[in-house]
């Protein structure tokens, strides 16, 4: 049975950091791209970041480039997100997703198969 939990969400104010982890289990972690996505109220899940199997590629939306990085550790079946200079609009609902594709172009919510719970962040302004 596949679980992703991600965890490291809260509160913070605008122009802060955090960082996001999401621990895998039950698949064989480096045998699968993740990705981090974000949904807030009214609006669509949308793509955050993704890295490759490796880690050595990875895909940043425009609206966190510079500001958000994704990594990956398969030794410790995690991926993270580091999120730094946290602006308001990135308020949302944080998911962590594993797929089974080695690279998607374009990341979508169809081209992931197994998601977490999600970590809410909050950022005032």
């Amino acid at each position: 049975q596949v679980q992703l939990v991600e965890s490291g969400g809260g509160l913070v104010q605008a122009g802060g950091s955090l960082r996001l982890s999401c621990a895998a289990s039950g698949l064989t972690f480096s045998s699968y791209l993740m990705g981090w996505f974000r949904q807030a109220p009214g609006k669509e899940r949308e793509a955050v970041a993704q890295i490759s199997r490796s880690g050595g590629t990875t895909y940043y939306a425009d609206s966190v480039k510079g500001r958000f990085t994704i990594s990956r550790d398969n030794a410790k079946n995690t991926v993270y997100l580091q999120m730094n200079s946290l602006k308001p609009e990135d308020t949302a609902v944080y998911y962590c997703a594993a797929g089974s594709r080695s690279w998607v172009p374009r990341p979508k919510p169809s081209d992931y198969d197994y998601w977490g719970q999600g970590t809410q962040v909050t950022v005032s302004s």
